[in-house]
């Protein structure tokens, strides 16, 4: 399928979801949301994708925020549905069922860094810069900002950032746990491309399970996670895949796992 405001492509269990409108900072408008759904809604479908990056073209920005000139011309009416897209995105990236990793490349502010906050992991250039500045043009962050940085960094940075407006550097990002990994600028994506490959060769199956026990068990007290988890691993102990791994190991091979 063409697309106007993304590229996308797929090689060896790996995609690359490009957000490309760079003379705009990669700002998210509604075409680009939708064109970002269309193309996560293909990476649900296809058994073989293991691992989705998401980045920006350009050196200037990963996402710069939502489009400015849009927004203007939407009022109360709209302004529901118009946060509520943007939310839905987010929540399909977070739920999409494979691991995603935003390549962070320049600056992740707004909908940008609501957007990368819904990947599972986050790898930053050392120029990176991330922040939720909405206050300063008279809103709130409405595409889950309020609620991803909170429980990413805690409520206490996480109000300071978005009351102050001030952006976080790379650096700080992986102190406070916001990022996973900071590098070179010109080294952003080889080093994305390793963490995809280095996932890519675990179970389908154990990563899917991890990926729900972790978001689903920090949403409940510790003994219902715990149950959780049980019953997850449980799924895994009875899957082809792990009699897989343990032949692999035994027979000191690579596995050649199916997600079954």
């Amino acid at each position: 399928m063409e697309y106007e405001n993304v590229n996308y492509k797929a090689e060896d269990g790996v995609g690359i979801l490009t957000i490309d409108r760079p003379k705009a900072l990669n700002a998210l408008n509604a075409e680009t949301i939708k064109e970002i759904r269309s193309v996560l809604d293909t990476v649900k479908v296809d058994s073989a994708m293991k691992v989705l990056i998401i980045t920006g073209a350009g050196d200037k920005a990963f996402v710069a925020g939502a489009d400015i000139p849009e927004i203007k011309g939407i009022g109360l009416q709209g302004g529901f549905d118009f946060s509520r897209s943007g939310d839905q995105m987010n929540h399909e990236i977070e739920n999409l069922g494979i691991p995603t990793i935003a390549a962070i490349n320049g600056l992740a502010l707004g909908g940008g860094c609501e957007l990368a906050m819904s990947c599972t992991l986050r790898v930053v250039a050392e120029t990176a810069k991330l922040g939720l500045p909405e206050l300063g043009l008279g809103v709130i962050p409405g595409y889950g900002g309020t609620q991803r940085l909170a429980r990413l960094i805690g409520k206490g940075r996480a109000l300071w950032y978005m009351l102050t407006g001030d952006m976080i550097d790379a650096a700080k990002a992986v102190d406070f746990g916001l990022a996973n990994l900071m590098v070179k600028p010109d080294e952003l994506m080889e080093q994305s491309m390793d963490v995809a490959k280095k996932i890519a060769t675990k179970a389908p199956l154990a990563v899917k399970m991890t990926l729900y026990a972790v978001k689903y068990g920090l949403e409940t007290d510790l003994e219902t996670g715990l149950i959780l988890e049980s019953a997850l691993a449980n799924v895994t102990i009875a899957s082809k895949d792990k009699d897989e791994g343990i032949a692999a190991f035994l027979g000191k091979r690579k596995p050649d796992y199916k997600g079954e």
